[in-house]
């Protein structure tokens, strides 16, 4: 033990900064994790990737929140990874297995035949072929130690998931649905007097027994007059409450009045009707699974860091890296 401080001291002390022989400054440590360090360059490297990553998938004011909620936690992540890794090795756990087959997946999606081929490939991507491999290796290392001490402690045995389906019926139960077809009219494009003649044209026609979606396509409006003004199935809660109202008392064939929405006139005709039903139980079994296990995993996986990171030595020399000093 005695040892180890000395170790850790004399970490702190020669590599708090990295000096050139000029006594110019050329590295700076970020953090101390056990016999490891964590630098400001791999601290900016990690957060410029994070930042492309979002970039590229989100803008605007969500793009900004979830960047300034990754920088808040990037060099406790950075920390995390750092530990898990350190664990797995200390375990003298093994992805090298897991790496082939994750390689030869990319190389089949992207018709790759060769090992060379797949290095150029990533070479004109900017991407070092040895650093790649690392990065995986690693990550999947993560992904088993935490496979090995958190997934493989959790059980979820049959009765829980009776227990959970009974007293949440409601997340297992199907809505009511309608499949509609409507005629549309709108209100914007006719002059009172002349919505009301089309109107009644219309329900003449269909009085008479025309073909509803002949009618929807030759006689009502865009845009549903494109696809002969089929809605497709709606679940109940979901249609303008004026066009639920009259829906809800049709049967299977039957055609409402013209009902006022908000964008217009409609006449619907139900053609299909799916009722409310509580799903079996084994058609949710696998959900009611997954979704216990994974809330017992999400607090074990907590109480497991907490407690990796209690019991291994941290030292933060720049809470605030990209910051001030």
């Amino acid at each position: 033990m005695k040892n180890r401080q000395v170790s850790i001291a004399l970490l702190s002390a020669l590599f708090g900064l990295a000096v050139a022989a000029a006594g110019q400054v050329v590295e700076e440590i970020v953090a101390i994790v056990n016999d490891d360090i964590i630098t400001l360059s791999q601290y900016r490297q990690y957060h410029d990737q994070t930042y492309q990553m979002l970039r590229a998938q989100l803008q605007g004011e969500e793009f900004e929140k979830q960047y300034n909620l990754a920088k808040e936690q990037m060099l406790d992540t950075m920390i995390t990874d750092l530990l898990l890794l350190q664990q797995a090795k200390k375990k003298q756990l093994s992805a090298a297995e897991e790496v082939k087959n994750y390689v030869d997946r990319l190389k089949r999606e992207n018709n790759i035949e060769t090992d060379a081929q797949f290095r150029q490939a990533l070479l004109q991507q900017g991407v070092n072929y040895e650093q790649f491999l690392k990065q995986i290796e690693e990550g999947i290392l993560r992904q088993i130690l935490v496979s090995v001490d958190v997934d493989r402690t959790i059980v979820v045995d049959e009765a829980e998931g009776v227990t959970y389906y009974k007293q949440n019926p409601q997340e297992f139960t199907e809505t009511e649905e309608y499949r509609l077809r409507a005629i549309y009219l709108s209100s914007e494009a006719r002059t009172p007097e002349e919505l009301e003649a089309k109107k009644a044209e219309i329900s003449g026609r269909i009085q008479a027994g025309e073909d509803f979606v002949s009618l929807a396509s030759e006689s009502g409006d865009s845009p549903l007059k494109e696809n002969q003004g089929d809605l497709g199935f709606i679940k109940k809660g979901e249609l303008d409450p004026a066009l639920e109202e009259a829906v809800v008392k049709l049967q299977t064939g039957e055609i409402t009045p013209w009902v006022q929405a908000k964008n217009g006139w409609y006449i619907l005709k139900l053609e299909e009707k799916k009722e409310s039903r509580l799903k079996p139980f084994e058609e949710v079994r696998k959900d009611i699974y997954n979704k216990i296990f994974t809330e017992r995993r999400t607090k074990k996986l907590t109480e497991y860091l907490t407690d990796l990171k209690a019991k291994n030595y941290i030292k933060i020399l720049r809470p605030d890296p990209l910051g001030l000093p």
